[in-house]
């Protein structure tokens, strides 16, 4: 997987111990099942974890996957990124250009920017970018997930991905301690 970088959305410490990456697609639904999964274990372990969300829009399945990531990376440059990230997940059965633009006005965001940064050639090249980069990394469906930078191939389901963050956290601080 390739290295994080000031390119990537990223929350939680820079140094936490549990690096948590997921390639995700915006109208996925097993993305969507996986949303509330991601939220607990963020609150659950706190500043232990660093999470980062790379675009990965399936777009021949999905066809409002690659505009609604482009419509993230918009809200990013109005400092809203995370936020737009959750409304859409919160609402993904419903992401038409229209439904994008109201999701953006319920978060204050400036309209006018954000119709026009929709269509900026580097924001559509940033989640190409994430794309290719899941590419490389071997990611081939969504979700797929990455902790300190190894592709994860167990369930995510229910607490199995919580209960392995938390085992790979104890092996972190033990060999710390030695």
């Amino acid at each position: 997987m390739e290295l994080i970088n000031s390119h990537d959305h990223s929350v939680g410490p820079a140094n936490a111990p549990l690096e948590l990456v997921e390639y995700g697609d915006y109208e996925c639904p097993h993305c969507g099942h996986a949303y509330p999964i991601i939220k607990e274990i963020q609150q659950r372990l706190g500043d232990e974890l660093r999470f980062v969300f790379r675009n990965f829009p399936l777009a021949r399945i999905h066809p409002n996957a690659f505009a609604a990531a482009v419509a993230t990376e918009a809200a990013a440059l109005q400092g809203k990124f995370w936020e737009m990230h959750d409304l859409i997940f919160e609402h993904q059965r419903a992401l038409d250009n229209d439904n994008i633009l109201l999701l953006a006005a319920s978060l204050g965001l400036d309209a006018e920017q954000f119709e026009t940064d929709i269509h900026k050639q580097s924001l559509s090249d940033k989640v190409e970018t994430d794309f290719e980069s899941g590419i490389r990394s071997g990611v081939n469906g969504t979700p797929t997930f990455f902790i300190n930078g190894k592709k994860y191939e167990g369930e995510w389901l229910g607490s199995q991905l919580l209960e392995y963050l938390q085992k790979e956290l104890r092996l972190e601080v033990s060999a710390g301690d030695e």
